[in-house]
């Protein structure tokens, strides 16, 4: 029994590792997409009379000067920082409302701050961009992080939108599948895994797709036939107990 326990265990903590390791990397790349583009919607708002290959220009001195790699470092800590002030030691999160949460009490906006700084001061100090341009980027970032803080906030709040959505896809879909109507359930399927492509990993949305990935499948694989095999049965059984707890 011990054993058991203990592969129990062994197989949880795996499973919170895999999930913790999506939700970074859906993290780095959503927020580090804002921030490129709230740059790039800064420089040219703050020097308005550049041409479309100066500001490409001014762009690839950031980078060259480390620009990519210190925003990928500053929002991994201000997650990390964000997790510690909120308690949690799984190392996952297990809902959007704590994302919010992190992202409040982690200091990403201040740490954006700072990357600018440096980056711009390092692109300055090689010769990449002039000192005037560099002083404009720095006195002006303001709109640069307020653009970033609006955008990642929202980002956050439609991913709140999307998990009820996908929620009440799924609902639509075990009502189909309780009627064995498995053209409702397709169409609902269809909408699960569009809304999926999109949503951050959470343990809840990825064992509730699973489950019904499984059985839509099951059926969709006889034939549109909702009279399984006995071990079919069995998953089945395991998701009409999912069901009951909502999954």
């Amino acid at each position: 029994m011990n054993i058991q326990n203990e592969l129990v265990k062994e197989k949880n903590l795996e499973m919170n590792d895999q999930i913790e390791t999506k939700q970074k990397n859906f993290l780095d790349s959503t927020f580090g997409k804002i921030i490129n583009n709230a740059t790039d919607i800064g420089i040219r708002y703050l020097l308005p009379d550049i041409i479309e290959d100066e500001v490409i220009e001014i762009k690839d001195a950031l980078f060259q000067s480390g620009f990519k790699e210190a925003i990928n470092t500053a929002i991994d800590r201000a997650i990390d920082m964000g997790k510690s002030a909120i308690g949690i030691i799984t190392g996952k999160f297990d809902n959007v409302t704590q994302i919010q949460t992190a992202v409040e009490n982690g200091g990403i906006i201040d740490s954006v701050s700072n990357v600018l700084d440096n980056v711009v001061n390092k692109a300055k100090d090689k010769g990449l961009i002039d000192k005037p341009v560099a002083n404009i980027i720095k006195t002006g970032k303001n709109t640069i992080l307020d653009n970033v803080s609006k955008n990642i906030k929202d980002t956050l709040t439609q991913q709140v939108k999307d998990v009820e959505k996908l929620e009440s896809y799924a609902e639509s879909w075990k009502k189909f599948y309780r009627e064995q109507n498995f053209n409702g359930m397709e169409k609902e399927y269809k909408k699960i895994e569009e809304k999926l492509t999109n949503l951050i990993p959470l343990e809840k949305t990825i064992n509730m797709s699973r489950e019904i990935q499984t059985i839509h499948n099951l059926i969709k694989n006889n034939g549109h036939n909702f009279n399984l095999s006995y071990d079919d049965l069995a998953l089945v059984e395991k998701f009409n107990e999912l069901d009951k707890n909502s999954i």
